[in-house]
């Protein structure tokens, strides 16, 4: 009887081992499944625009068409501004809409800021152009980098609303109990010591907004429009990387083509720093922590 249990056992841990192999097997597949586009791409891009790279694309701007070199330099710093407007407007409410929902997860305008915000983070960028254009391209009647800002300050907010409130949420509620014990207001207790505690993991949701907006195209052909020449008024259309990556994408000159996969290559570039920089910035906080 002994013997008989044993061997039983034995097959068990035989079967169940088999099982364990073969899950370990197929997570495996499905995460190389999951990084080949991301890895081909990258690689593909980096092949396809390093070739047209030089000091002449960062320090010039566009020739006219029929021309040879030339460079992104309005479509760079054109850039660097929409995402700073869109970082002024979408940072400060995503980091505000997320300490409301974090501190007072009870109430029913709580429940309501999570459920937009989960409606805002689905919805398609394009969308956002759209609704950017009628508020403030139909009203100036023309095309600018305000509304451009705008465009990519919304998409920034509903990133920054969540990782705040799940960053907020980690904070141990004794340390809020400690500080209010020893007679300090719920408010500075919140600005001066929960969102200090959380600040790098608030930091690390900026970037991550920051690397998203930064690639989009779509709500910027709504808004920013784009601009060959250079232009850094925030009252006129301003060039960007997507959308001069767009234009000479589907243009039917070789040249513009290297531009744009140099553009692609620069953009992807940009992303990856950025995502790196969060994981270097993450990866430092659980080890202090």
């Amino acid at each position: 009887m002994d013997r008989s249990v044993l061997l039983l056992n034995e097959r068990n841990l035989k079967q169940r081992k088999i099982k364990n192999y073969l899950m370990i097997l197929f997570c495996a597949i499905s995460s190389i499944i999951t990084i080949f586009p991301l890895v081909y791409i990258f690689f593909y891009t980096t092949g396809a625009g390093i070739s047209a790279i030089n000091l002449d694309f960062f320090i010039n701007l566009p020739k006219p068409v029929g021309e040879t070199g030339g460079g992104m330099l309005n479509a760079i710093v054109g850039t660097l501004i929409l995402i700073g407007i869109g970082g002024l407007f979408g940072i400060p409410i995503g980091i505000l809409a997320g300490i409301y929902v974090s501190e007072y997860s009870g109430s029913i305008m709580s429940n309501i800021v999570k459920f937009i915000t989960d409606v805002l983070s689905g919805t398609p960028s394009i969308i956002i152009g759209i609704f950017a254009y009628g508020l403030i391209v139909l009203p100036m009647q023309r095309f600018s980098a305000l509304a451009g800002g705008f465009a990519l300050g919304i998409l920034m907010i509903p990133t920054i609303t969540r990782i705040t409130e799940e960053m907020l949420k980690l904070v141990p509620h004794t340390l809020r109990e400690a500080s209010l014990a020893l007679g300090i207001s719920r408010w500075k207790t919140t600005l001066r010591i929960v969102l200090r505690t959380a600040s790098s993991g608030i930091i690390t949701g900026i970037l991550l907004a920051i690397a998203r907006a930064s690639g989009e195209t779509a709500p910027l052909l709504f808004t920013s429009f784009g601009n060959n020449f250079w232009s850094i008024s925030l009252d006129q259309p301003i060039a960007s990387i997507p959308v001069m990556i767009f234009n000479y994408a589907i243009s039917p000159f070789d040249e513009w083509h290297r531009k744009a996969w140099a553009g692609a290559f620069v953009l992807i570039t940009i992303v990856f720093l950025v995502n790196l920089i969060v994981r270097i910035v993450t990866k430092t906080k659980y080890k202090a922590g």
